[in-house]
């Protein structure tokens, strides 16, 4: 699998559907040498590095109904919609320990976008760089603007990765992959509609005039790279998988039947396309 990159697209809940995907992926032992994720992306793809296969359910789908994971009562409380402590510390830490020995150890690389907000600019941290605390840096990626708090790392402030580069194909593709498989969490006739709230936006982060720039045009950016990510598979460059059925999970589901289904639709809609996927890969 030389060349070939994976490529995780973010989405709250409705990164389930890809936890779907990498669960057959590992089942059947097929592992990239480069992963980049966003937001939720990133989150499930970390569970598949470490070979802990099941954890992205037993956390997304058992754990969803826990008022500490999501609720209003965050919100009122804390500021944040989702508990990002205990998603990002007591859940890995104590509840559904995560492997982070195996995780780290792992011969392929990983990659976590985020956004900065002082500059509007897409940053990668990588599993390889020396210091590289994964913990905080996927909190960071993982926290949308208005339901949760700015993340301070290594000198910047960071929002969810996806607002900047919402489906990192062109990293992966400047990191040296010629060729990628793309985890979309959207159906295929999906477009971005224009940020209806820009008043909001300007005033809620008018201390960051870059990051209000890139909120608001943020819809051309997704909408502009679903166009070269539909080139790049016309090529033969990218192999596209994405939810087959309407979507019925939003950014912020709570309900864990919804959830599971998504996650069974991720699983049997890569189980279907891997023969395709076996023969883009090796040519034959």
């Amino acid at each position: 699998m030389e060349g070939i990159g994976l490529v995780l697209e973010g989405g709250g809940m409705r990164g389930i559907y890809t936890a779907g995907v990498l669960q057959y992926f590992a089942e059947q032992q097929i592992y990239f040498p480069y992963t980049i994720g966003m937001s939720a992306g990133a989150c499930m793809g970390i569970s598949y590095l470490s070979r802990q296969l099941g954890r992205n359910r037993t956390v997304n789908v058992n754990w969803i109904s826990d008022p500490r994971y999501i609720s209003w009562r965050n919100y009122l409380t804390r500021g944040e919609l989702f508990g990002m402590d205990f998603i990002f510390d007591e859940i890995p830490n104590k509840l559904v320990p995560f492997d982070y020995e195996t995780f780290q150890n792992s011969p392929e690389e990983f990659v976590i976008g985020t956004t900065d907000c002082d500059t509007g600019e897409t940053v990668y941290y990588r599993k390889s760089e020396d210091g590289f605390d994964m913990p905080t840096v996927l909190r960071a990626s993982s926290s949308l603007p208005f339901i949760a708090s700015i993340v301070e790392y290594g000198g910047r402030r960071l929002l969810d990765g996806g607002i900047s580069d919402p489906i990192p194909i062109r990293q992966s593709e400047k990191d040296g992959n010629r060729r990628n498989v793309v985890v979309l969490t959207r159906n295929e006739d999906y477009r971005k509609s224009r940020n209806k709230f820009g008043w909001f936006v300007k005033r809620a982060y008018r201390k960051f005039p870059k990051f209000v720039q890139i909120m608001l045009t943020r819809h051309n950016i997704y909408n502009g790279t679903l166009d070269y990510v539909a080139e790049q598979e016309e090529k033969g460059a990218a192999f596209v998988i994405r939810p087959s059925q309407p979507m019925k999970v939003g950014r912020m589901e709570r309900n864990p039947a919804r959830l599971d289904e998504l996650y069974m639709q991720g699983y049997e809609d890569a189980k279907q396309l891997m023969p395709k996927l076996l023969t883009w890969m090796t040519g034959r």
